[in-house]
């Protein structure tokens, strides 16, 4: 989609420091992070939620997890622990209506998140 920031991202027409890519994800530092460690993981597809997974889309859901936990174990918070967390929707704290998974880490993690 044109006017989604993180398509623009993926397609490389907005900069943004990128930590992975491939044909399927595209990993990049969060702007504005949370922890020491806090990199966004969307699929180039555009899809705006969660609740907007398609059958078939099982796969691209499991390879943000995994692209993530190997991004934590480069960037070195694997062993200590690290969070991964993908808001929906407006009270869910979605602000960019593209599905993305916020990687957490390099700081203790408490509960409830709030």
């Amino acid at each position: 989609m044109r006017d989604c920031l993180f398509c623009q991202i993926a397609a490389k027409a907005v900069p943004a420091t990128l930590v992975y890519e491939d044909a399927d994800v595209v990993a990049f530092d969060d702007i504005q992070p949370q922890a020491p460690v806090h990199v966004l993981v969307v699929p180039r597809k555009h899809i705006p939620s969660l609740n907007d997974l398609a059958p078939g889309d099982e796969a691209l859901a499991g390879k943000l997890l995994r692209v993530a936990a190997s991004i934590a174990r480069a960037r070195g918070v694997d062993e200590r622990g690290w969070r991964a967390v993908v808001n929906t929707n407006r009270e869910g704290g979605q602000i960019v209506f593209h599905l993305h998974l916020h990687l957490l880490g390099g700081r203790p993690m408490f509960w409830p998140p709030g």
